[in-house]
């Protein structure tokens, strides 16, 4: 009988101690990662959120830059930070790429609890106004008639935007020729010049060129048309049928974060993302707030890994 007991009382403290612990949390500052340099994207929607999430929590958030080895660097600082909520990380649709093309110490939905992904922003596909083409089915016809005969720029070998255009060629049956980057605002001269005939850019980005009649937009990644851009349809309504690719930026926590301080924190962040002044911030930048549940997050996360997966197993891509 006094096992029984003994037993009992340590199932109720283990089920009681978490939900105390998150009615009290956060009673320190708050560190979130970013594992990139100081100033990029990730980093500015880290600073954007954090400052308003810690508002609410009543804590300061601390945004820590540690930068290195594509993310791996800042990955390695939070999976060995204590699960207590005072240590989370911004990651991004990169991050679930990193662990399948390079040598990496984490895999994401192994290693880390998802607490909600904060945005959103397609891309858009653009060609330069001198290929033939108006259109996705157009820019399809004119691939398969000239194999191998168009390249298109991307930011790098093993980035989002490389293996999201690979990912268009394996839905149609085209080949192209890759010719990466050092980031885009290096392709788009190139692009322009009539070097490279293709590529998918941010949308604010790709959009200022488009408006200027320097290149030609075709249509935009994401599943439904982007506000930033309504009358320029999906490449899935252009007839690639369930093509869908967005960049997006989420806060994870180390794997065995109490789940009451995860829901806690979900909670915040989807209450900050839903403040209008933030979903001006994001439409600014071509993206939309997003501010899913953990469940949903860590199941997109998933469904990630396994196209990813798939794009670089048929398009035979390896990292360098």
């Amino acid at each position: 009988m006094t096992l029984i007991r003994t037993l009992v009382a340590a199932l109720l403290a283990a089920l009681v101690l978490p939900a105390q612990a998150a009615q009290t949390y956060p009673q320190r500052p708050v560190r979130l990662i970013v594992p990139l340099a100081a100033g990029g994207a990730m980093d500015t929607i880290a600073r954007s959120v954090g400052a308003q999430l810690g508002e609410r929590l009543g804590q300061t958030i601390v945004v820590d830059n540690r930068g290195g080895g594509g993310g791996t660097v800042g990955a390695g600082i939070a999976m060995a930070a204590d699960a207590d909520g005072y240590t989370l990380i911004m990651m991004s649709a990169t991050s679930v790429i990193r662990p399948l093309l390079y040598k990496a110490n984490y895999v994401m939905f192994r290693d880390f609890t998802a607490v909600s992904q904060a945005s959103a922003q397609p891309y858009l596909l653009v060609v330069n106004p001198k290929l033939p083409v108006k259109s996705v089915s157009e820019l399809v016809a004119h691939a398969k008639a000239n194999p191998g005969k168009l390249n298109y720029a991307s930011a790098g070998q093993g980035s989002i935007i490389h293996l999201a255009t690979e990912l268009l060629s394996v839905n149609t049956g085209i080949r192209m020729v890759h010719v990466p980057y050092k980031g885009m605002g290096a392709a788009y001269p190139d692009l322009i010049a009539g070097h490279t005939q293709l590529a998918l850019g941010s949308i604010v980005s790709a959009l200022s060129h488009v408006r200027t009649g320097r290149l030609r937009g075709l249509a935009v990644t994401s599943p439904q048309r982007s506000k930033a851009a309504p009358d320029i349809p999906t490449i899935a309504e252009s007839g690639v049928k369930g093509y869908a690719v967005t960049n997006w930026y989420g806060v994870l926590a180390p794997v065995k974060t109490p789940r009451p301080i995860i829901e806690r924190l979900h909670r915040e962040i989807a209450a900050v993302l839903q403040r209008p002044d933030m979903v001006k911030r994001f439409a600014a930048d071509g993206a939309e707030a997003v501010g899913s549940t953990p469940k949903a997050f860590t199941a997109h996360i998933k469904a990630e890994t396994e196209k990813w997966t798939q794009v670089i197993k048929k398009a035979g891509i390896r990292g360098d």
